[in-house]
């Protein structure tokens, strides 16, 4: 197949412009013109009307300039194509049943890959491949493993051209059973195998082969030689009989094995992948300029399997070994000539590819040049001190360095010396050195010189002395540095601390500068602390010289926390502990002292010990005075003449042992119950205060009177209540009571003897005279001849007083306390008929209940608020008006009205009643009123008015304008609408 057209690109690493093209195949030149199906565009070939035949080979571009030529890598153009099929009919191929069968494909003449599919019986019915049937992507043939009945009818072999996309068919061929009997069970044999040696390059995909024929069907398994498991990135398929191995790597070769195996036995083969990678290089060579008669050494390297060879080329020809030029893996030139300038490339190969890498070579002859770096002026060096005059001329040969001071010849000394480089170095340097300094170079292409002037300064001397300074913390001190030094230069000062850049602002502004002169550097510190401590340097700068003086700052402060805090033994009470001093910030510690915390402290507490003051040398005390069977945490902290230090950490928690109980409950009383019983209450003892596990309580009691006790164990901690249940117990019948304590370790005390009566028995009789009126729509007074008041056994408390309407269930009740004989029921519905009660109570429960009485409340109080509420001003007095109110029918009549008035939102009102729709207020001037209006009647209050604002009435020193103001309300009468407001 031809193609029309063809574009080579070019793929050169090229460092300059203006390169010329030229291209070669198969080794000869290449030579585009008028009308020749070859043409440049750039560096790229373009091929028209391709011929295979004429353009199939090997391609390479070289590209040259005026620094020389350089070659690419071979490019390889070949023809992609697919033949037809032989069109002669094929024999049948006849099979028994359950025998293996393999038909050929036999593709046509092809270039290029290709991909195989088979046809049965007519397209588009094509084989699909499974345990039983296999097409080699390497032959085209096709595998049966075992025959059978559904297999009969024509097969057609389909080829396709993954390049072209082409695809051929070839003829068909008939598969046949054969009359003579059905085949039996047979091992199997393995037709596909995949050569013992496969050669695979590094990230690319291999797929291997392997199918059998046999009776039962074989089934394929996978595994390598070595053992070692496949990667997740293998894909075994092992319906068809194919093991992929994508991305292929080193760790992947080896020799693997398919097994092909059926209940009549097993056949294997074996391979081998081997590993190979194109050249890759790693060092390359670069660029390089230089010098005439200099030497030159360029390596390269490159990784690659097998091993890469090397070879070098200059201007695309290659180079051999000569005098001075040696070959390896470097290319070296041991003295170097302006004929070997030019662009050098090396060329790293094995089996499977080449690299090339390029470099250009560039050979300097040239005079002797200041101009790119001249001596520099002025240098300056301290009196005593050592200078370095460069002198850098660029020259190719390198020549003669010679040196002037003023117009003379410099003359070398022990001071004085010219180095190998060219440099002028002077020691030890002294006023008259000072001067104008000549470097002069010279080579056989010619001669140059650059001048300096040299300038002997005054050394720079700190006149501050080294110290170590002792301060405490809290205080504030100054750090001196004061210098000598040459009144031309500059001065720089600059602090560190332990070695660390001291930025001044920041470090919370402890740091400051407070060097007022010219030449003092000096700094203080606020506030020290203890951080603070260390070494602070001064260092001083100028152009010449740098120098830097040290001070030791010594900071006392309280101790340090003490450390490695134990309890070495714990008693009941006691606790003998022991610890480590923490630093003590350069002031002896005095004293200790130490805290104690329990989980029912507030906080750290300061605990009692043995010896009562704890000197600054003892390391142990004894904690005393501690509560039994309670969990400590104990720590430390040290005093010394500056102050009390931070705490140390908390020792671990230790228990102190138990003992028994010494506290008795507190609040102990009682009374109330049902009948028949004797309650006792108090308040539990507090678990810090218990001494020990198995705590709890002895109840003892008896009649006032009597002589023996009786007694019950309350056996929990928590509890706060017994109950004694006899019905021999009169009510209300007094006990002496007292209760004890106990725990694992024993009994405790007693509380003290109190008197608690017993449960008493509810009123037996019902109040009497019950009288119940309607105050209003919304309250009801209920009144009743109290019952005598005696400390019988039925004594009276006070009383409940219910209410419910007709059709309600559950009734209201509220109690009075004592011996009152009144209450007011409020929060009633108005126009209501409600059923009332009274029954006395005491702490044995309610009496029976009264005779029921009835009462309806009032009609509701008017639901319509005054409206249109007007107000003028005459003479400092407020005059209000508004709409009568109106009652609907289901109200109660207005009888009257409320005004409510206040100084500010938060404050009580006043309160003014009034018959009817005016009212005059005389009020304080200079204030700002809110005021609102309520009507009443026999109901209650009614819905008020919005509320509104009276602004300030002017003082006396404006009652002109007012009274004027006002005579114009007054005659005009000016009515004002206003927003609503909070209600009152």
């Amino acid at each position: 197949m031809i193609y029309n057209r063809l574009k080579l690109i070019v793929d050169l690493d090229l460092t300059a412009f203006h390169f010329v093209f030229r291209w070669k195949l198969n080794g000869t030149a290449i030579t585009p013109k008028s009308g020749s199906h070859y043409s440049l565009s750039g560096g790229n070939l373009r091929i028209s009307h391709l011929n295979k035949d004429q353009d199939a080979g090997t391609y390479q571009c070289l590209a040259s300039n005026s620094f020389g030529t350089i070659v690419s890598r071979e490019a390889s153009l070949t023809f992609a194509y697919l033949g037809n099929f032989k069109t002669h009919r094929r024999n049948s191929v006849s099979v028994r049943e359950g025998q293996g069968v393999v038909l050929l494909c036999g593709p046509p003449s092809h270039s290029g890959d290709l991909t195989f599919s088979w046809i049965f019986n007519e397209y588009p019915s094509f084989v699909k491949q499974d345990t039983r049937r296999f097409i080699s992507q390497e032959t085209g043939n096709l595998y049966i493993a075992k025959v059978e009945p559904s297999d009969v009818g024509n097969y057609t072999c389909v080829v396709t051209n993954t390049v072209t996309k082409t695809r051929v068919q070839g003829p068909p061929t008939p598969l046949v059973l054969r009359s003579d009997g059905i085949m039996g069970e047979y091992e199997p044999k393995i037709e596909v195998q995949f050569p013992e040696i496969v050669h695979v390059a590094k990230g690319l995909t291999v797929k291997l082969e392997c199918f059998a024929l046999g009776n039962p069907v074989p089934s394929i398994n996978w595994s390598r030689v070595d053992g070692i498991p496949f990667s997740r990135k293998v894909d075994v398929r092992k319906a068809s009989g194919v093991l992929e191995i994508p991305y292929f790597q080193q760790e992947d070769a080896g020799t693997y094995e398919c097994v092909a195996e059926n209940s009549r036995g097993k056949n294997t083969v074996k391979g081998k992948l081997s590993f190979y990678a194109p050249p890759h290089l790693i060092e390359k060579p670069e660029d390089v300029q230089k010098p005439i008669d200099d030497s030159l050494v360029w390596e390269c390297k490159a990784t690659g399997k097998p091993k890469p060879s090397y070879r070098w080329m200059k201007n695309g020809e290659n180079l051999e070994s000569l005098e001075g030029l040696s070959l390896s893996l470097s290319l070296s030139i041991s003295r170097l000539t302006l004929s070997d300038i030019g662009m050098y490339q090396c060329v790293a190969g094995n089996k499977h590819g080449e690299v090339y890498s390029n470099a250009e070579l560039r050979v300097i002859a040239v005079a002797p040049d200041f101009s790119q770096n001249q001596l520099r002026s002025p240098t300056m060096v301290k009196e005593g001190g050592d200078v370095l005059i460069e002198c850098r001329p660029k020259m190719s040969p390198w020549g003669v360095i010679s040196w002037r001071k003023g117009s003379e010849a410099l003359r070398e000394s022990h001071r004085v010396s010219i180095l190998d480089n060219g440099n002028l170095r002077i020691q030890n340097s002294t006023r008259p050195d000072a001067g104008l300094y000549t470097c002069v170079a010279r080579n056989q292409f010619g001669v140059a010189s650059s001048s300096g002037t040299l300038m002997v300064k005054e050394p720079t001397i700190i006149t501050t002395a080294p110290s170590t300074l002792d301060v405490t913390v809290g205080e504030s001190i100054v750090l001196p540095c004061q210098v000598t030094h040459d009144p031309s230069l500059k001065l720089v000062f600059t602090w560190f601390f332990n070695e660390q850049l001291i930025h001044f602002g920041n470090h919370g502004g402890y740091f400051e500068k407070v060097g007022g002169q010219h030449s003092a550097g000096d700094i203080m510190i606020r506030n020290i602390q203890l951080r603070h401590a260390g070494k602070y340097t001064c260092a001083v700068q100028t152009k010449v010289d740098s120098i830097s003086i040290a001070a030791d700052l010594v900071v006392r402060g309280p101790p340090g926390p003490p450390t490695s805090i134990h309890v070495e033994e714990i008693s009941d009470t006691t606790a003998s502990l022991s610890w480590r001093p923490g630093p003590d910030n350069h002031s002896p510690i005095t004293t200790y002292t130490i805290q104690a915390r329990t989980p029912f402290s507030l906080g750290w507490q300061a605990v009692t010990t043995v010896p009562e003051v704890v000197g600054g040398h003892s390391l142990t005390a004894t904690v005393i005075d501690l509560s039994p069977w309670v969990e400590y945490e104990f720590r430390v902290l040290a005093s010394n003449a500056i102050g009390t230090g931070e705490p140390s950490k908390p020792s671990k928690q230790a228990r102190t042992k138990e003992t028994s109980p010494k506290v008795t409950p507190a609040n102990v009383s009682g009374g109330g119950g049902s009948r028949s019983e004797l309650v006792i209450t108090w308040e539990p003892v507090p678990e810090e205060l218990q001494n020990g596990g198995g705590f709890g309580y002895v109840v003892a009691f008896r009649p006032s009177g009597a002589t023996g006790w009786m007694q019950a164990a309350v056996p929990s901690s928590e509890a706060s209540k017994y109950v004694f249940k006899n019905e021999s117990i009169q009510p209300f019948s007094p006990f002496q009571v007292k209760v004890g304590v106990y725990n694992n370790e024993g009994e405790g005390p007693f509380g003290p003897v109190i008197t608690i009566y017993s449960a008493e028995e509810e009123p037996g009789r019902a109040p009497t005279r019950i009288r119940a009126k309607s105050l209003s729509a919304s309250e009801i007074e209920v009144s009743w001849k109290a019952l005598p008041w005696n400390t019988s056994k039925r004594r009276v408390l006070g009383y409940e007083v219910s209410q419910k309407r007709e059709k309600e269930e559950a009734a209201s009740v509220q109690r009075t306390v004592g011996n009152q004989t009144s209450a007011i029921i409020r929060g009633v519905r108005g126009s209501n008929t409600y059923y009332v009660t009274v029954r006395a109570y005491n702490t044995a429960g309610a009496g029976p209940p009264s005779v029921t009485v009835n009462v309806t409340t009032k009609k509701p109080p008017p639901s319509q608020p005054p409206v249109k509420v007007m107000w003028n001003t005459l003479n400092s007095k407020i005059i209000l008006n508004w709409e009568q109110v109106k009652a609907l029918e289901n109200e109660s009549e207005v009888t009257g009205y409320k005004v409510l008035y206040k100084r500010n939102r938060h404050s009580r009102p006043s309160v003014m009643e009034t018959n009817t729709t005016t009212v005059e207020l005389s009020l304080p001037m200079n204030e700002e009123y809110f005021i609102q209006i309520k009507p009443f009647g026999e109901g209650g209050e009614g819905s008020s008015s919005r509320q509104i604002t009276i602004p300030r009435i002017p003082g006396p020193n404006a009652i002109g304008s007012a009274t004027k103001v006002s005579t114009l309300s007054a005659l005009s009468t000016i009515a004002l609408s206003f927003t609503a407001r909070t209600s009152l």
